[in-house]
């Protein structure tokens, strides 16, 4: 299919936008998957193509947050194998399943985490240590589940994945973050695999985004760095209320 040389140059805009806020919060599809059917790609096409530029992005994010000494390799690669296992389970659910039928119930929990998010709250009692090293079974779970949700339906994954972490196991929102990159390094990989093999991305629409959304990813891994809890926090309000918007408007369109 056809796509003007000037509707590529604003979906690499849209895409350094949408690295740099996946790289803080979650949530970058938000704006490139609404983008690329805004663009004319059938729904199919637009959401390999969105896997084919956010998993490069997501790979800066992760390597950035690794090289601050954020992300140990041995918690990465534990991340990235759950999340590319429940990916693959959750493309295979897919197929039997409608994804229509989660819209609902993602808007309730969005609202959900943008309230509690809001809410200001006491540091946990205790040495530090303590706060940030939970168990190995909890997040691997976790993990696990929300690539399920990422292959079977997708929005707000990354979300899910720093507000899940810090409420259930009591890690800093900066923490959560980077483990939130390489489990959706490992969904974004078994998707775009699957994708890829179906020949459902458009390698000339999905490059020059992927090059944008590696420099958004760098740019948003830094500024998730350097801004610490408060930066991230307010990040991830604006993204959930943006996704709770976006579902919100779908649902009322049906």
């Amino acid at each position: 299919m056809h796509v003007s040389p000037l509707v590529i140059a604003l979906l690499v805009v849209v895409s350094f936008l949408a690295g740099t806020v996946d790289a803080i919060a979650g949530g970058g599809g938000l704006l490139t998957v609404p983008s690329l059917l805004a663009a004319g790609l059938p729904t199919h096409l637009a959401l390999g193509t969105n896997k084919g530029c956010s998993t490069f992005g997501t790979s800066m994010a992760a390597w950035t947050f690794m090289r601050a000494g954020q992300l140990p390799l041995g918690r990465a690669a534990v991340g990235f194998a759950c999340g590319a296992a429940g990916a693959l389970a959750g493309a295979r659910l897919q197929l039997a399943f409608s994804p229509a039928a989660l819209r609902p119930i993602v808007l309730v929990l969005l609202i959900v985490v943008a309230i509690v998010l809001a809410i200001p709250r006491k540091k946990p009692a205790g040495s530090a240590a303590a706060a940030h090293a939970p168990g190995a079974l909890g997040p691997a779970l976790l993990a696990l589940v929300l690539g399920v949700y990422d292959g079977f339906f997708g929005p707000g994954t990354g979300t899910f994945l720093i507000v899940g972490a810090v409420a259930l196991f009591g890690v800093t929102m900066a923490r959560a973050t980077a483990d939130a990159k390489a489990v959706n390094l490992g969904s974004n990989v078994a998707s775009l695999i699957t994708f890829a093999l179906k020949d459902t991305v458009v390698w000339r629409i999905a490059l020059p985004m992927a090059a944008a959304n590696i420099a958004g990813g760098a740019l948003g891994a830094r500024l998730a760095l350097k801004g610490g809890d408060r930066t991230i926090r307010l990040t991830v309000i604006g993204v959930s209320l943006a996704i709770v918007a976006k579902l919100g408007f779908d649902l009322l369109r049906r």
